[in-house]
């Protein structure tokens, strides 16, 4: 069994939100963690090319450090799925939710009554 540290982990970060200088921070914060720590990883500029980086860099776990629309909506969760690629964070569902202030409010409303 390989270990963590043994795995291509792509931080993925950036993307084209109007969020994207922070999340170019966020993201080499992150990917400078993990080196310092002896992971392998690389960083992903998650742009719309984003499924082609992750397939030509042999990305095998991905760790979003997207702000904003299709990074933080589910989308780049959704896209991890299909390809197999296992990563951190919260899974398509709940980011959605999350990014959806009305839908998120219904469910802690329904989440109460029950109490």
């Amino acid at each position: 069994m390989r270990l963590l540290k043994d795995k291509k982990i792509g931080v993925l970060f950036g993307g084209v939100s109007a969020e994207r200088e922070v999340s170019l921070r966020s993201g080499a914060a992150v990917f400078n963690a993990l080196k310092a720590i002896g992971y392998n990883a690389v960083l992903i500029d998650a742009r719309k090319d984003l499924c082609s980086l992750l397939i030509k860099e042999g990305i095998e776990i991905a760790f979003p450090v997207l702000h904003g629309g299709w990074g933080e909506n589910g989308a780049v969760q959704g896209m991890l799925e299909v390809m197999g690629i296992p990563y951190t964070g919260s899974g398509v569902l709940a980011s959605a939710l999350a990014m959806d202030k009305e839908a998120s409010k219904q469910i802690f409303i329904k989440s109460r009554k029950g109490k």
